[in-house]
């Protein structure tokens, strides 16, 4: 088991990272043909669109890895039922698209809300696909349809961009991708949908999804609460550069946290009935997932602005307090994800809805009063609100796990405080060589904090960084 979650621990965090770094060169070429405003107008739109999808994709599909025997019977259900979902939501949102305009005072919403929210078919089959790839570790198919979707979605958007289509280029790549996804995933993944319904099934693995349903109802309505705010009280070029600033470091926790998602859940349920095992597994994981993605979240604060300049252009720059406060955010993800993986195995879903409930209440308190400052303090509060999140998702593992959030946090802050220092070297060597040209200070900033991060972490002989590095002399063996 742990040389299965290694190896598909590797292919999740290179399907993540491969896919991510072709969507991340084409959001840069994105960003250098439209305008913050049309970012904005798009932004608005696949709120919706992620609100939508979360009643087709989440729930079942987790309720599907989680169940000790599912079958195709159970896979080929879930398919079906998610599929009539996605139906019923489409018409939502199509009824709903001449509301959704008015309410923000944009027209051209209309069409585009129509035409994108097309992606909730293929999102519901994508969802049933990646359960299964989760359950067997088929993380390789996985990794060559994202690649292939992300090729073929990047090429639709820049095209239709440099044809001056604006908007319609953002719309276009959604689709493509998803479309693209689907397909491929038929042609490497073994699972395929068969002419099997049971609605018994469905509501056997409807008492277990539904509490996670709405804790990721929730979840996904508040993180994006922010930007429907944004784009209502003040407009959408700064919603843009709210979403562009946040790209950046979510797009490095973003993948952490979804290979830890794929892998751990599996791992974690075929092991539910020996707590102990999990107990380790899970601070192997708040371990080595904060020797990662600390010091890039905190190297990526250190060089924000000339990143901005170099990558995005001046016209970007509103975007810099941003990316540097939602970096110090997402830092907290390797706690989070790693303590619901861990209750989600053991079946706890009532636990996760009450964590879920009581995070919101805070969010909305912490909003409440952002609101009355600036969107600056709104943001910010955010990240604090980050930071409590963590104890309050640490606390049931207390009890079932014996692994408290002060262990946790000593896991964390040995990597903590190398990233802090790497950080603080990172913005004193940028000053330093503010003569050079953008393009070159950034090249060296991103040299110097790597050579210190390592340097620190191989002299100070820390766990993560020797175990890490095994790993990776193991798969150029197997390879």
């Amino acid at each position: 088991m742990k040389e299965k979650v290694a190896k598909g621990l590797f292919w999740k965090l290179l399907e993540n990272g491969g896919a991510q770094g072709i969507q991340f060169v084409i959001a840069i070429i994105l960003a250098r043909l439209l305008s913050p405003s049309e970012y904005g107008v798009v932004g608005i739109i696949m709120i919706f669109i992620t609100i939508a999808n979360v009643f087709v994709q989440n729930g079942f599909s987790t309720a599907l890895v989680q169940k000790k025997d599912a079958d195709q019977m159970d896979f080929s259900s879930v398919c079906y039922f998610e599929l009539a979902a996605a139906l019923v939501l489409y018409g939502i949102l199509y009824g709903a698209a001449g509301q959704i305009a008015a309410f923000y005072g944009i027209e051209e919403l209309k069409p585009i809300v129509r035409v994108l929210a097309v992606v909730l078919f293929p999102g519901a089959v994508i969802s049933v696909q990646t359960a299964y790839v989760s359950r067997t570790l088929e993380f390789k198919g996985l990794f060559l349809s994202t690649l292939a979707a992300s090729v073929i979605s990047g090429a639709v958007s820049i095209f239709l961009a440099w044809r001056g289509l604006g908007v319609w280029a953002m719309a276009g790549q959604q689709i493509a991708y998803y479309l693209a996804l689907m397909l491929v995933l038929f042609l490497t993944v073994s699972w395929k949908p068969r002419l099997f319904f049971s609605m018994g099934r469905i509501k056997t693995m409807f008492s277990f999804g539904w509490k996670l349903l709405c804790a990721s109802l929730l979840d996904t309505i508040f993180n994006n609460l922010y930007g429907l705010l944004i784009g209502k009280i003040y407009n959408e070029e700064l919603l843009g550069s709210y979403n562009r600033g946040e790209q950046f470091p979510k797009l490095i926790a973003g993948n952490l946290g979804a290979a830890i998602q794929a892998v751990l859940l599996p791992a974690f349920s075929a092991r539910q009935d020996d707590m102990a095992q999990i107990r380790q597994m899970a601070r192997r994981a708040v371990q080595i997932s904060s020797f990662v993605v600390l010091p890039m979240l905190m190297g990526l604060f250190g060089v924000a602005d000339t990143l901005v300049l170099v990558l995005l252009g001046e016209k970007w720059l509103i975007c810099v307090p941003f990316l540097r406060i939602m970096c110090i955010a997402y830092c907290f993800w390797p706690i989070h994800i790693t303590n619901l993986q861990a209750i989600n195995a053991l079946g706890r879903s009532d636990i996760f809805l009450k964590l879920e409930i009581i995070k919101k209440t805070l969010s909305i308190l912490a909003l409440v009063i952002g609101m009355r400052y600036s969107v600056y303090v709104m943001v910010g509060l955010k990240a604090f609100q980050d930071f409590l999140c963590t104890f309050i998702n640490a606390a049931p593992n207390r009890r079932l796990l014996n692994y408290s959030i002060l262990k946790q946090w000593q896991d964390v802050m040995p990597p903590a405080a190398l990233s802090a220092v790497m950080c603080l070297t990172v913005m004193a060597s940028g000053a330093w060589l503010g003569m050079l040209p953008a393009a070159a200070r950034l090249g060296v900033q991103v040299m110097i904090g790597m050579a210190v991060y390592l340097f620190l972490a191989w002299a100070l002989k820390m766990k993560s960084f020797g175990y890490l590095w095994n790993l990776v002399k193991e798969q150029k063996r197997h390879s």
